[in-house]
């Protein structure tokens, strides 16, 4: 069974840090490329940072140097370093996996982030 699961979300103060992780179970994590989403209430679900399999990776301008995005393949898991947050980074965060060469696409079912005071 397919299982991409998220952790690490909470609330934290502007200016803090989080480190969300995605476990991926069930498939061939390797065999995927990896992206990091995020979610606003009544707004549509956008790319935040993108890890390919085999490491080159994509920012969103609203994050750039502020996120660092990054994969561990011998444990599968995928990981989103978040700093300087600010409250337009609250959001629920989504992990999804992409097969390689196919149209085969897994998601999470989310992590909340709250930065607020």
């Amino acid at each position: 069974q397919v299982q991409l699961v998220e952790s690490g979300g909470g609330l934290v103060q502007p200016g803090g840090s989080l480190r969300l992780s995605c476990a991926a179970s069930g498939f061939t994590f390797s065999s995927y490329d990896m992206s990091w989403y995020r979610q606003v209430l009544g707004k549509e679900r956008e790319l935040v940072a993108y890890i390919s399999s085999n490491g080159p990776t994509n920012y969103a301008d609203s994050v750039k140097g502020r996120a660092t995005i990054s994969r561990d393949n011998a444990k599968n898991r995928m990981y989103l370093q978040m700093n300087s947050l600010k409250p337009e980074d609250t959001a629920v965060y989504y992990c999804k996996a992409i097969q390689i060469g196919s149209n085969r696409t897994y998601w999470g079912k989310g992590t909340l982030v709250t930065v607020s005071l």
